[in-house]
């Protein structure tokens, strides 16, 4: 048995951060990984989807090519190449992972963790004392309870991301992230595309504004959306049948994906035998990531706050330290989310909908992409920008983008929120033209009717 200061199980974004950070603060450390470092996100989430979906982004732009004045004959694709592609960025960056562990003297043991206790862990044959333990196991597709569940063809994202060549179409189950940047993949790639979701709009949680515009953009794609619609059967053949108001439809594809979410990764991992407690699933923990055993801390997805590689490794860095004997408290008022569709979402902070829930007395700015230079110079036509304001105080609540590039702009948003700026200071920093950015300051502008390049007024 071998003895550390810190054992970190599972090596995710959030686990091998942990890991670093606790070895760089003086800490023996260990990293136990079952599987491959770089967790879900790195191997069958964020990295290989992203990949994906910069190829067909890019074939999208070859088709379009005379629009821009250029030639371009006999476009296609190897799926084949793309997938392979996309293996390497992933292998790559495993073996990068790999070489800052190394670098920071942190011990890899690859096996199962169990934990025998709230200083003992299991792995394999071997067993592990540590004086701080920190959990980051992750995540697993969840599933749905239907009639032909098991049929072939049918799979989860995971599924999706093995493949080597793209099926001639698929029924998407599932209208949430996962489901509209599959959805997104195979209709770029000329693939027929059906999604079927439970709940009242695509994207629930989003911006009203964003889901209301999404839908309309997919289906202008020919991405056949049917929402309020409960799946009741998977048929062989992958015929899936499904109900609207009481009404039953059916709809077939080549594969049938379910993308209902993600469930955390809790079982057999030895909480009870720790006296760790949970709650509707999850591992319950506090602001200071610890969970109700005092010298044991969780993070990431098994603690059901936030589903995002970037939440996790800020949940990775707390409990790092707080492991080292300090107390560093994790917010989740300021967390950027993301989605990767054509064009991308991002958002922080409230939406409308939510600073209304709570009675606060708001103002909001838009300002559309189609009115913007460098968003008509790359052909760009759908989304906008939109800040939510405190009336009273100018403080910026939140902001919500769609729009090329929206991805990397939503940062400048949550930098602002972060040192408490008002509408007043974004409005007031100059943006270099022409770029994709100026709408965020145009919806600054917006917010107190200042907006001089807002078309949609004339």
């Amino acid at each position: 048995m071998e003895n550390f200061d810190v054992a970190v199980i599972g090596g995710g974004p959030g686990g091998y951060v942990a890991a670093i950070r606790a070895a760089q603060l003086g800490n023996k450390t260990v990293l136990i990984e079952k599987d491959k470092v770089g967790g879900t996100c790195l191997n069958r989430g964020c990295i290989p989807t992203k990949a994906l979906l910069h190829s067909a982004e890019v074939y999208q732009k070859m088709l379009y090519a005379d629009k821009l004045g250029l030639s371009a004959e006999n476009i296609s694709f190897d799926y084949s190449k793309i997938a392979a592609r996309k293996d390497d960025i992933v292998n790559r960056l495993i073996s990068g992972v790999q070489g800052l562990l190394r670098a920071h003297k942190v011990t890899l043991l690859n096996g199962n963790a169990v934990l025998a206790g709230n200083t003992l862990i299991n792995v394999g044959d071997m067993q592990v004392q540590a004086d701080k333990i920190i959990l980051a196991t992750g995540s697993v597709p969840s599933g749905i309870s239907v009639k032909g569940i098991e049929t072939s063809g049918v799979m989860n994202s995971d599924g999706v991301l093995s493949l080597t060549q793209l099926p001639d179409s698929a029924v998407i189950i599932g209208g949430g992230v996962i489901g509209m940047e599959i959805a997104s993949l195979f209709n770029a790639l000329g693939k027929a595309v059906t999604v079927i979701e439970m709940l009242p709009s695509i994207l629930t949680g989003m911006d009203e504004q964003i889901c209301s515009t999404m839908t309309r953009v997919l289906e202008k794609k020919g991405i056949q959306i049917y929402t309020n619609a409960k799946v009741t059967e998977i048929k062989k053949g992958l015929s899936v049948v499904f109900e609207i108001d009481g009404k039953q439809s059916e709809v077939q594809g080549a594969v049938c994906v379910v993308a209902v979410g993600r469930r955390p990764a809790t079982a057999h991992i030895g909480l009870e035998e720790a006296g760790i407690k949970m709650e509707h699933g999850c591992v319950l923990v506090d602001e200071y990531m610890r969970t109700t055993v005092p010298n044991i801390y969780a993070i990431g997805d098994i603690t059901g706050k936030i589903q995002l590689a970037h939440a996790a490794s800020a949940q990775g860095l707390i409990a790092a330290h707080n492991a080292g004997g300090q107390n560093k408290r994790m917010s989740y008022d300021i967390i950027p989310s993301c989605i990767y569709t054509s064009p991308e979402i991002a958002s922080v902070g409230l939406t409308e909908a939510q600073a209304r829930a709570k009675s606060i007395y708001f103002k909001t700015g838009t300002f559309n992409v189609a009115a913007n230079g460098r968003s008509m110079i790359i052909g760009a036509k759908d989304g906008f920008a939109k800040v939510v304001t405190d009336a009273a105080t100018g403080e910026i609540l939140g902001a919500q983008i769609m729009a090329p590039h929206a991805t990397d702009m939503i940062s400048e948003i949550a930098a602002i929120m972060k040192s408490e700026g008002t509408i007043e200071e974004l409005s007031d920093t100059i943006h270099p033209h022409p770029t994709i950015s100026e709408i965020i300051m145009e919806a600054a502008h917006d917010v107190h009717g200042l907006c001089c390049h807002k078309t949609d007024l004339v």
